[in-house]
């Protein structure tokens, strides 16, 4: 590993300064579980780590019937799945960060710096997305939201400025009545799902008023299927129109290939378990994980 200058900010301002001033010789560290192995590896040689440890006001969850949820960036996922506010408010969130990689990594990683390294074989971005999560971006002397939908741009690319962090997720106040997600992984062991979808609805009786689908981990990023979402509105949610919304699914979506699975197969789970994801919608758990068998 290279050698590099410790620095430890005691504002957002003057982490964002640090970033103004050093550009791509810099990299900040929150919960540091992706970024110390790419620096093992070598994959990054930054000359300065930004250390955000003492940016306290990163931390913790609020809620506010306006602005809905607010996740400070520096919260570990462990902490989104312990809540208790989220867990009222955002079952699905909550289930979904209890699943994250694994225990060591719920510990450490936080969900800022998740959304940041942009890994497209990870959960929070697909779920918060399917949310119509924002996140909060803060640059010198500036702040702005963005959708999460244009915040993610490509594998590990983010709309970030040079000057820029992420502060913190804002999730609006629900307007669903019942959201899901599920990770497919080929084996229990596994940490990396190959593909996960993640669904909320606003329905009516046994009607479907209002959907978001997203697929993630099988895309470059996390992908809304908005044919999908047309048709299921107004649809009465059987196994029929399941298996229909899911053929669109699997139809829209141009998955990737690689060493874990190829994109046709891709294509297929993702029809199989966005069936399963949408029959299950309102009689199954708000996560569920699906293991080759």
């Amino acid at each position: 590993m290279r050698e590099f200058e410790y620095l430890e900010p005691t504002s957002v301002q003057e982490a964002c300064r640090m970033l103004a001033d050093y550009g791509d010789e810099c990299r900040m560290l929150a919960g540091g579980t992706a970024l110390m192995l790419a620096m093992r590896q070598r994959m990054l040689t930054p000359k300065y780590l930004v250390s955000l440890a003492g940016l306290r006001r990163l931390r913790g969850v609020s809620y506010d019937e306006h602005r809905g949820l607010v996740i400070g960036a520096l919260t570990l996922h462990a902490e989104v799945a312990r809540s208790a506010l989220i867990r009222e408010k955002f079952p699905m969130l909550s289930e979904m960060a209890s699943h994250v990689a694994n225990p060591q990594v719920r510990n450490q990683g936080t969900i800022g710096g998740n959304l940041c390294y942009a890994d497209p074989a990870t959960d929070p971005p697909s779920c918060l997305m399917a949310l119509g999560a924002y996140v909060v971006l803060e640059g010198v002397d500036r702040q702005r939201e963005l959708p999460i939908e244009e915040f993610l741009v490509d594998y590990y690319t983010t709309a970030l400025a040079p000057d820029e962090m992420v502060t913190a997720i804002r999730v609006p106040p629900p307007t669903f009545t019942a959201g899901r997600h599920v990770r497919y992984l080929r084996t229990a062991a596994e940490h990396r799902p190959l593909l996960n979808v993640a669904c909320t609805i606003r329905q009516s009786g046994s009607v479907c008023e209002e959907a978001r689908i997203v697929i993630g981990a099988s895309t470059p990023v996390p992908t809304r299927v908005h044919r999908c979402e047309s048709f299921l509105a107004g649809q009465p949610l059987t196994a029929e129109v399941a298996a229909e919304a899911a053929h669109i699914l699997a139809s829209d979506i141009e998955p990737i290939s690689d060493f874990r699975g190829s994109g046709e197969y891709r294509r297929e789970m993702i029809r199989v378990i966005g069936r399963r994801t949408l029959e299950g919608l309102f009689t199954h758990p708000a996560v569920e994980e699906v293991h080759a068998s």
